[in-house]
């Protein structure tokens, strides 16, 4: 009561198939197969995008890190060079 049995759907594609034809279905398949396909590669190279971002970022701010150590240590010695003089 209320689902759909496989009769009713084999009813329903026969119908679709007498419309459109054959020819025309398979080009639909085709073209929504390889639209499923785009958006799955799309997806993944978004992913790969991302995490290389994250990557970049990390080393960013590494050398920021490294940046401020060496400033740092660069007015420790001039400050001991001036105490010294």
């Amino acid at each position: 009561m209320g689902g759909i049995s496989i009769w009713q759907l084999l009813i329903v594609f026969a119908i679709i198939v007498l419309l459109f034809g054959t020819k025309k279905l398979r080009n639909i398949g085709g073209d929504l197969g390889s639209a499923v396909k785009g958006f799955k590669k799309a997806i993944s190279e978004d992913k790969e995008a991302s995490a290389d971002s994250e990557k970049i970022t990390d080393k960013e701010a590494d050398k920021k890190a490294d940046t401020e150590t060496t400033a740092a240590e660069t007015k420790k010695e001039s400050s001991k060079e001036k105490d010294q003089a």
